[in-house]
């Protein structure tokens, strides 16, 4: 990825740009991810994980709602 200095800008804004152009582009979550090996059955444990905690805060934020 490249950033080109533009006329006029100062060092400080390149930087800003440079984080967020790196931000959109998710480079800095997917070197987290692959910095250590996941087996299959790993990542296929943890989906379903997240999957569950994310359906029972759905049903329970429901609920919640229902009560008011």
């Amino acid at each position: 990825m490249t950033v080109r200095l533009r006329p006029g800008e100062s060092p400080d804004s390149l930087l800003k740009r440079f984080r967020k152009e790196v931000a959109q582009a998710r480079i800095l979550s997917t070197y987290r991810k692959k910095r250590w090996y996941i087996s299959k059955s790993e990542q296929r444990r943890k989906e379903r994980k997240k999957a569950l905690r994310k359906m029972r805060r759905k049903m329970l934020r429901a609920q919640q709602r229902r009560q008011y």
